[in-house]
């Protein structure tokens, strides 16, 4: 999910552009993969030139080189990787199950898109894991002098890191990082092939933003008063692209992606040595209310029995999994992630995408491209002008029953009456 505000970079700035956050609180999930053909590692610019060549039915521009996925997402080509970020979800109970879901339903779609071209070219395409980006925004309502996105992001690399490792690494993962952004966090990680460890992931961030999100003050001395144990040494690293930090295996004196994570190896500044697991079962004690209230009591079960040692992490394996390096051939998704019903911005962006000309008020548009991740530009059937709405204006409209499809209208062929004879 590219920055919510002004979406800058080179496929996603427009120039002379006002971006409209939203006002609520959202999460969106990005995913980036190498490309293999053949065998061999491509760049996806030098293979298919833009995604449009790539999919096969006609795509929703977006700012800069993007488009809108038929599945509800965007697809880019990002400096050698192919990205796919899913829409915006409202934060609220299930978002963590929708924004899973809906980055596993954009992988899926661009697995069958590659088939059918490796198929039509006689090849062969694999797509390796590369990064995940669990993004979360940040409010203006929740913003003060003590109170920043910069502030904030450095306050979360010193909780996340830990428990992160367990949850979304593997024995060839190098950092760990928090990205500061105009107007949302982003938590960058290894791509993790497993949605049942993706989405703990995603709900212990969740849970872990929201609940630092209602402190008094984003300041260190926050981890002391929440009994959040802190590692020594502990030395941040800057982030490798754009502002923010990450955590490297030399930031913590020894690889924490090479080590048992079950042995106490690791030091603490009240002088106690314990293990990766027992860091991250204390680090959760203070935000099991949020994470639970965001996503629900089997994911918190989940998350705990990972930190217990009673549930697998990828550093469990020597070896990084192979399905690293074929994502999207066979999807796992469990009950859980299929019981949730669509958000109501899921629900419009599913409208806006299928291409069908929509009735507001008394007239008539048709989609012209998405306007970063929250408006919406159309064009008036008739008269091409332009008008933009954001999605909180379609939900709207949508529920007072004024967004409707505005398709040709069929006339159902009236009935001719059967002529009733008198009884003779």
């Amino acid at each position: 999910m590219k920055d919510l505000a002004t979406e800058q970079g080179d496929h996603f700035f427009r120039p002379r552009t006002r971006v409209v956050t939203p006002p609520r609180a959202v999460i969106g999930l990005e995913a980036e993969f190498n490309l293999f053909v053949n065998g061999r590692r491509r760049r996806p610019e030098k293979v298919f030139g833009d995604p449009s060549r790539l999919v096969r039915r006609r795509m929703i521009p977006r700012t800069g080189r993007s488009f809108q996925l038929p599945a509800g997402g965007a697809i880019y080509f990002d400096t050698g990787v192919i990205e796919v970020a899913t829409p915006i979800v409202e934060l609220e109970p299930g978002c963590c199950y929708r924004a899973t879901r809906l980055l596993w339903e954009q992988i899926r779609y661009l697995r069958v898109e590659l088939d059918h071209w490796a198929k039509r070219n006689c090849c062969e395409c694999r797509l390796q894991g590369f990064s995940a980006h669990y993004n979360f925004s940040f409010p203006n309502a929740r913003k003060s002098k003590f109170r920043n996105a910069t502030k904030l992001a450095y306050l979360l690399t010193h909780i996340l890191p830990v428990p992160v490792f367990l949850l979304a690494t593997n024995r060839q993962s190098s950092a760990v990082g928090v990205r500061p952004r105009t107007s949302r966090i982003e938590v960058t990680a290894d791509f993790m092939p497993d949605p049942a460890l993706m989405l703990a992931t995603c709900a212990f961030i969740a849970g872990v933003v929201e609940t630092v999100l209602r402190w008094e003050d984003f300041g260190l001395r926050q981890l002391n008063r929440n009994r959040i144990p802190r590692v020594t040494p502990f030395r941040l690293r800057k982030h490798s692209s754009r502002r923010g930090w990450r955590v490297t295996p030399d930031s913590l004196g020894r690889n924490p992606f090479m080590a048992d994570v079950n042995a106490p190896l690791w030091k603490l500044r009240d002088g106690r040595i314990l293990s990766l697991r027992a860091i991250a079962a204390e680090i959760l004690k203070p935000f099991r209310r949020r994470i639970r209230r965001i996503s629900d009591s089997s994911t918190l079960e989940h998350i705990a029995a990972v930190f217990d040692g009673n549930a697998r992490s990828l550093l469990d394996f020597e070896k990084r999994p192979e399905s690293y390096d074929d994502v999207g051939r066979v999807i796992d998704w469990g009950r859980r992630m299929r019981r949730w019903s669509r958000s109501k911005y899921e629900k419009i962006i599913h409208r806006v995408i299928a291409h069908e000309p929509m009735r507001i008020g008394q007239k008539r548009y048709r989609v012209d491209r998405m306007n970063g991740w929250y408006q919406v530009e159309f064009r008036e059937v008739g008269t091409t002008r332009r008008r933009t709405f954001n999605l909180d204006e379609l939900v709207r409209l949508s529920g007072a029953k004024k967004l409707a499809p505005a398709g040709s209208r069929k006339r159902t062929p009236v009935r001719k009456r059967r002529s009733i004879k008198p009884k003779q």
